[in-house]
């Protein structure tokens, strides 16, 4: 481990490093993902690796003092691909029971602000609920970004339709950082049309449904994962980590008074 990583990991610090820290820092990031199918042609710790790449980029190109990096979370809210061998899905009970206790117990270490990066979009509703639990209970600081501050750049990088699972962009991702774990000689067009725009997942003016993969996919992919390359990926973590510190730092350097713009 580098002494790099050690400057923020909050498990590779002693308590009382810990206790030293917390005098001038008081951000955490908190990493989600989840351990499910990714088509055939990607491994199935595509969220919990990415999530976890992008928490240790994000606090290594933030400022001083960084902000601390929470041991990933790895299991998500899976079910909906449970058809596929490999899945590993928890409820939506255990996940936010565990993200309310850890949180809860941040705050009582003196965490002021924690940064919830989510992995796996299926996993949202469930981490804004102990999102808001841990605020109404603690009064600090708590958000969730599923990708909210880059996917609108992304999305303007590739020509897929709902490209939302193991598709376009998580295989370029993939392929950017650990090609040896791409098979794209079995991927495939999975590419989505529900002729209704409500229904879309990337559109604008869709709702939020959910549905067994196996329903609408065979293979487990929704997007086209064939118009996947290194070189889109590299652009892509670029972008998303870029837009991520852009985040932490307003969030990291802001009193907590000033960042809920108390009047009262």
């Amino acid at each position: 481990m580098s002494q790099h990583l050690n400057e923020f990991l909050w498990e590779k610090m002693t308590w009382e490093q810990i206790e030293e820290r917390l005098k001038t820092v008081d951000t955490a990031i908190l990493p989600c993902g989840a351990i499910e199918q990714h088509g055939p042609h990607l491994p199935v710790d595509v969220d919990y690796f990415d999530a976890w790449y992008m928490a240790l980029k994000v606090a290594g190109g933030c400022s001083f003092p960084k902000p601390f990096v929470l041991p990933p979370i790895p299991y998500g809210v899976s079910y909906h691909h449970s058809a596929f061998k490999g899945t590993i899905s928890v409820s939506n009970n255990a996940l936010s029971a565990l993200i309310y206790d850890i949180g809860m117990s941040l705050a009582h270490n003196g965490i002021k602000k924690i940064v919830i990066l989510n992995g796996h979009g299926d996993n949202k509703p469930t981490l804004t609920y102990a999102a808001q639990m841990i605020n109404r209970d603690a009064k600090i600081f708590v958000c969730v970004d599923t990708g909210e501050t880059s996917d609108i750049d992304l999305y303007n990088l590739i020509d897929t339709h709902n490209d939302i699972h193991a598709g376009e962009i998580e295989t370029s991702t993939t392929l950017a950082v650990r090609p040896e774990l791409v098979q794209m000689e079995k991927a495939v067009d999975a590419t989505l049309d529900f002729n209704n725009e409500y229904l879309d997942f990337t559109s604008d003016r869709g709702v939020s449904w959910y549905v067994h993969t196996q329903r609408i996919s065979e293979t487990g992919v929704m997007g086209n994962a064939k118009k996947a390359t290194a070189e889109k990926g590299k652009l892509m973590w670029e972008i998303a980590i870029k837009k991520m510190i852009e985040f932490v730092e307003s969030i990291k350097n802001t009193p907590l008074d000033q960042l809920y713009q108390n009047k009262y």
